[in-house]
């Protein structure tokens, strides 16, 4: 069995490709409602035995890895955005806030509001330049039809 490495570095078997496609399914559609059933067909290998290999392979089940995805995103949309928290759990392809909180707290220790109050908010790290914000913001000192 030749071995490479992919491109995250990891060594994997030539067998495992059908692995990567099922893995590379999970990193670029995490979104949508994907499943474990999904992986395998990808990856063509019945469910057990994909998730059997898959966990080999990794070192996590093909659940925990998707979720992991998705928590990881949700993270970043909480430090990056204003959305709600309700939207970002929609949005990372969960369907019920209240496991959400729950998975959210148990990878990251906090609850999702707990972890956006730990960063500041996205509007305050808005890179606008100040060309921009001239042109289209609202002008400070004028009054209405001041023009005429």
């Amino acid at each position: 069995m030749q071995k490479s490495r992919d491109n995250r570095g990891v060594v994997v078997s030539t067998v495992s490709r059908q692995l990567l496609r099922a893995r590379d399914l999970a990193d670029s559609r995490y979104s949508e409602p994907l499943g474990v059933e999904d992986m395998a067909r990808a990856a063509s290998l019945s469910r057990s035995h994909f998730s059997e290999r898959f966990k080999a392979a990794f070192g996590v089940s093909p659940h925990a890895y998707l979720l992991t995805r998705r928590l990881e995103r949700a993270a970043s949309m909480l430090r990056n955005t204003d959305y709600q928290v309700a939207y970002i759990c929609m949005s990372v392809g969960l369907a019920s806030v209240g496991s959400f909180t729950t998975s959210f707290k148990r990878a990251y220790g906090v609850t999702p509001a707990e972890y956006r109050r730990q960063h500041p908010p996205a509007a305050a790290r808005a890179m606008i330049p100040g060309c921009v914000a001239r042109f289209y913001g609202r002008p400070q000192h004028r009054t209405f039809r001041e023009d005429n």
